[in-house]
């Protein structure tokens, strides 16, 4: 079982004209789907609204066989997210998310996981937004010293909705203290560690004690580092973009699939895959993402969609770590 923690959100996506179409969203919903949709056990801790957008959102989890046993229903109303695409397909958005349903979790809610949860992934709005986010915590760090289940964390940083970024920034930065894997873009990762790379900024991560590092690098591709020292590049699909809604979840879902195929979604496994399989991983997750992209909203592949793609360029090993890794040079595709 894959236990998925966090917020769902309904998205008001441009629909020709001066309207706007509903379509279920919010990073956590999205990931919980992506996974079930390849064909993963999957279960959802969310609160989701009474409402008729909140029973929408609860509909569409269902649908895709999300496991909605410990879910939670709400009298608040729904979070909402008004997105804007760019001329390249690229998504911005804008949130309604007070008195919402989704913060307001009760100890006794997240008390415990999912009978069989293997790995708990998390991230976004819900590790952040009062009152919940230090139960959200709270719950991380009890898994985390347990120390049986993979804890996965993607920041998905919105800076438009935190009233004080620098608590939040600490506040995200404890958090990847209680994750074996973090997940996040190169925008989050410059939010986070203002002027460095993406490079050092995941050093500093594999420092807080994380074991798996992943970056993704929009159309540069993905970026992976392990706390074993395989640093690992890999190109992004070539494909015609219609929008980039749920991308990262989708490569998300793709990410946390891969690192349970090869036997690496365990506390101690996820830092010693090598180059090979850590290279498999991202090439995976990458193509999960290319054909979310090629589809309007968030919307990501059944594992019957995932073969029609062309395989991307080799994966690179970057800077020292390839000769550590591979006794020999980087090369290049």
């Amino acid at each position: 079982m894959l236990t998925v923690l966090g917020e769902a959100v309904v998205d008001l996506a441009p629909s020709g004209g001066d309207l706007f179409a509903a379509h279920p969203g919010g990073s956590p919903l999205n990931v919980a789907v992506g996974l079930a949709r390849l064909g993963r056990p999957t279960a959802l801790l969310a609160r989701f609204s009474r409402t008729a957008f909140g029973q929408r959102l609860r509909a569409h989890a269902a649908a895709n066989r999300v496991d909605l046993t410990h879910a939670v229903a709400d009298d608040r109303p729904a979070s909402l997210a008004v997105v804007s695409l760019g001329t390249t397909g690229a998504a911005s958005y804008d949130f309604y998310l007070d008195g919402t349903a989704d913060w307001h979790w009760t100890p006794p809610e997240l008390a415990e996981l999912p009978p069989g949860t293997q790995v708990l992934h998390t991230g976004s709005l819900a590790t952040l937004l009062p009152p919940g986010a230090d139960l959200v915590t709270a719950l991380l760090a009890r898994v985390h010293a347990a120390g049986r289940v993979l804890v996965s964390l993607d920041p998905n940083v919105r800076p438009a909705v935190l009233a004080d970024p620098a608590a939040a920034r600490a506040r995200l930065l404890a958090l990847a203290r209680y994750a074996h894997l973090v997940k996040a873009s190169d925008e989050d990762l410059a939010w986070l560690f203002p002027g460095i790379g993406v490079e050092e900024a995941a050093e500093r991560l594999r420092d807080l004690g994380v074991r798996l590092v992943v970056v993704t690098r929009g159309a540069a591709g993905a970026y992976g580092r392990t706390a074993g020292g395989v640093e690992l590049s890999q190109p992004a699909r070539a494909v015609a973009v219609v929008d980039t809604v749920g991308a990262g979840d989708a490569f998300t879902a793709g990410l946390l699939d891969a690192l349970v195929e090869a036997g690496a979604a365990t506390p101690t496994a996820i830092g010693t895959l090598d180059a090979g399989r850590l290279g498999a991983v991202l090439d995976h997750a990458t193509q999960v993402a290319a054909l979310t992209c090629q589809r309007p909203g968030a919307d990501p592949p059944h594992r019957t969609d995932l073969t029609p793609l062309p395989p991307a360029c080799p994966a690179r090993l970057t800077k020292e770590f390839a000769s550590e890794a591979t006794g020999s040079p980087t090369q290049t595709p």
